[in-house]
């Protein structure tokens, strides 16, 4: 056995069984090492952000991290996109990356760079192997602190010569962390301000929005209490049989307009929010003037256990309010935009999908007709770095190969991380995936003027369209393995989706809005 031998063994032992990898010269020993641990299934990215992103992916749905296999500073450095939107996820993600050798490190050879602190930023631990005796031992480590919690993304990096001199000894168990349930007297305080208050408001995020966590929060809808969560959401129940609490309004002025007059807001899972980016003379802040602030649960706590005895203390039923089945009368017809989409979908996704969401400003047609649809769940965009619809929809499937997975992605969004197609294809996973192609950046062109910037001239147009020329997308997903159709119009997009939903395997659409 060598270090290599040993970081997987535990990895294994502690049913961190998926490795996202882009691996590298400093990462061979740990790819030979793959070939006698048949439990750890391999899943090969072109891209080191789509390995990153499959990891948030599948930490997300399986509840426990998979790894990612990175080259060195610059192959981390790849990934770091994802990894930051993994971090606002809260995703426990192991990941491995391979470094020279220790006594190689004097030498400044040419993919040499300071890992350390590289991977500070958005990594929750973070330590170097380097000795193969402290490989096992560091993996374990590394494992629980993924879970947090909250939880998070770790590194760890591995030198070459740990993973190849000899180590001895068996797989490290990690002792797991357990969350704390919310203190009694947290849960009184909240009782007392929330039946005092006038116009309360409950904002969930992280945990507190998860399926078990949401029944309880529609019990304090049904007491009376106005419930949101953050406009991001790593994971959420959507759809018939769930309840659907309103959602915190993207632009901040849209914000603030909708909660005028709250005078108490509760945060369950989550913290203060606050506007995306700053404007000129707009707040920062997303709580109403002398509106009073509390926490029930911090991130790092139960917000399940929080939400049930906030409930019971208020009087709350023992079930709230739930969503009905209601799929639209007919399929649409005309011309295809983000609501005709929206239509198909929810006519033909089937109970149990999953759906993740980088679909940006085309996104809320198909969340007005999903809000209805047969029982799903979405994996949203927690970090706002744009790219993740894809590399998400691999890591769900890998994790839950049972379900259909549909990858909502804009166009630009698309390009971030194509190579996932690749991937897609050769793991042959039930994925869908559309892409809303409009030949431009729409978000940036109503960011422009919202910032006071104006409006776009010839110069400035060049930095946000997509068109001379329009990428054809269907061509780049053929030549990247995997079956696709154009669409045009809503009768066209419905045939195409129905057809990849009574299917299994990969499909791709592009949706010409």
């Amino acid at each position: 056995m060598n270090g290599a031998d040993a970081l997987i063994a535990t990895l294994v032992a502690n049913e961190v069984t998926a490795c996202f990898a882009n691996p590298g010269t400093s990462e061979m020993q740990f790819v030979a090492a793959l070939d006698g641990v048949p439990a750890m299934r391999p899943v090969l990215c072109q891209f080191e952000g789509v390995a990153t992103g499959a990891a948030d992916g599948y930490g997300r749905i399986a509840d426990r991290p998979a790894c990612t296999l990175l080259h060195l500073g610059p192959g981390y450095g790849n990934g770091v996109a994802n990894l930051h939107n993994a971090r606002r996820a809260y995703t426990p993600i192991v990941n491995v990356i391979g470094d020279h050798a220790t006594y190689h490190r004097q030498y400044d050879a040419p993919l040499n760079s300071d890992i350390a602190t590289l991977v500070k930023p958005n990594s929750i631990w973070a330590k170097s192997a380097d000795t193969p005796e402290s490989v096992a031992s560091l993996t374990a480590e590394a494992v629980a602190a993924s879970y947090g919690p909250p939880g998070g993304p770790v590194s760890l990096i591995l030198p070459a010569d740990s993973a190849w001199l000899p180590a001895s000894g068996d797989p490290v168990m990690a002792q797991m962390p357990v969350r704390p349930a919310p203190s009694g007297p947290a849960v009184e305080a909240a009782a007392r301000a929330l039946k005092a208050a006038k116009k309360p408001v409950v904002l969930l995020g992280g945990q507190a929005c998860r399926a078990e966590a949401i029944k309880e929060a529609a019990r304090l809808q049904a007491a009376g209490i106005t419930v949101y969560t953050d406009t991001f959401i790593a994971r959420t129940p959507r759809g018939a049989g769930a309840f659907a609490p309103k959602r915190m309004q993207y632009f901040g002025e849209a914000a603030l307009a909708e909660l005028e007059g709250v005078d108490l807001m509760v945060f369950v899972g989550t913290t203060m929010p606050v506007a995306f980016f700053a404007y000129p003379d707009r707040p920062s802040v997303l709580v109403p003037e002398g509106c009073q602030t509390l926490t029930l649960a911090a991130r790092n706590e139960d917000s399940v256990a929080g939400l049930a005895a906030l409930a019971d203390a208020l009087g709350g039923p023992k079930e709230g309010p739930k969503q009905s089945l209601k799929l639209p009368d007919a399929a649409p017809s005309g011309a295809l935009n983000a609501y005709t989409i929206g239509a198909s979908i929810a006519r033909h996704m089937p109970e149990g999908a999953i759906v993740c969401d980088d679909s940006v400003t085309s996104g809320a047609g198909v969340a007005a007709a999903a809000a209805t649809a047969r029982a799903h769940e979405v994996l949203a965009l927690t970090g706002g770095a744009i790219g993740i619809g894809l590399p998400l929809a691999i890591g769900a499937a890998v994790a839950a190969p049972d379900r259909k997975v549909l990858s909502l992605n804009g166009d630009g969004s698309a390009m971030y991380t194509i190579q996932a197609l690749w991937t897609l294809a050769r793991e042959n996973l039930d994925v869908t995936v559309v892409v809303f192609a409009n030949y431009t950046y729409r978000i940036l062109n109503i960011e422009m003027q919202r910032t006071g910037a104006g409006e776009a001239g010839p110069s400035a147009r060049k930095l946000l369209d997509l068109g001379d020329p329009n990428i054809d997308f269907v061509s780049v997903a053929r030549g990247l393995g995997l079956p696709a159709v154009s669409c045009s119009t809503a009768e066209d997009f419905e045939k195409a989706f129905a057809g990849a939903m009574a299917q299994r395997g990969p499909m791709f659409i592009e949706a010409r809005i």
